[in-house]
């Protein structure tokens, strides 16, 4: 087991539930790179409204369910192996944002 004890990376990729790469969600295509590339875990988070850069309002109440609600996917792990990973980002997210910062990892256990 990899350990990650102290100063890590946490990587937060934003995009929409109804965002694609070659056919299937992208987020799904995305933790499927993340897991081969040995990443030390990533969790999709749902988000019950937002907006991006166009400000359309994506919100999932019932009178107006959005069918592109936003979502996160965060990752934490070394600050190389997330700056190594960022340009085949780059080819799979065609909007978004994908943000970076420090964590400190105080436990880390299976």
């Amino acid at each position: 087991m990899q350990r990650l004890d102290g100063e890590q990376s946490l990587m937060r990729v934003f995009i929409g539930e109804s965002d694609r790469y070659q056919g299937r969600p992208l987020y799904e295509a995305l933790l499927e790179l993340f897991r081969k590339e040995g990443f030390a875990g990533a969790t999709v988070l749902k988000g019950v409204a937002g907006f991006g850069a166009r400000s359309h309002l994506h919100t999932d109440r019932l009178l107006r369910l959005s069918q592109d609600l936003p979502l996160v996917i965060e990752v934490v792990d070394n600050e190389e192996k997330i700056d190594k990973i960022i340009p085949q980002l780059d080819g799979m997210l065609q909007g978004g944002m994908i943000t970076l910062e420090r964590a400190r990892v105080i436990r880390y256990k299976e």
